[in-house]
């Protein structure tokens, strides 16, 4: 999953770095100017072809060093990106969007 959407993510403006493995699954480093900006992707454990992707920062504001800065616009950029990727594959059945309070309430 991770190297779908990493591979997608360039035809769509964004540029990918190098994948990093994890002990939960991948991350995909995003290039980002102003800060870190990753997808993390991992298998469900329960289903063999159900994936869980989530985008850093999850916050539409985040401190650096002494100022604020707004994240919003680019990581709604990037969602509308993998929206768009895994909506053009005939092979994804079904997805679903999460806020960051829903998912963690998932794992309680």
């Amino acid at each position: 999953m991770a190297e779908f959407l990493a591979a997608g993510l360039r035809s769509h403006g964004f540029e990918p770095k190098e994948l990093i493995a994890e002990d939960w699954g991948w991350v995909i480093p995003i290039k980002n100017d102003d800060f870190r900006l990753w997808i993390g992707c991992g298998n469900e454990e329960a289903y063999p072809d159900r994936f869980l992707c989530f985008i850093e920062p999850h916050t539409p504001v985040i401190r650096k060093l002494f100022k604020k800065m707004d994240t919003q616009a680019r990581i709604e950029a990037l969602q509308k990106a993998m929206d768009a990727i895994l909506s053009e594959n005939a092979g994804i059945r079904d997805k679903k969007w999460w806020t960051h309070e829903e998912f963690n309430n998932l794992r309680t």
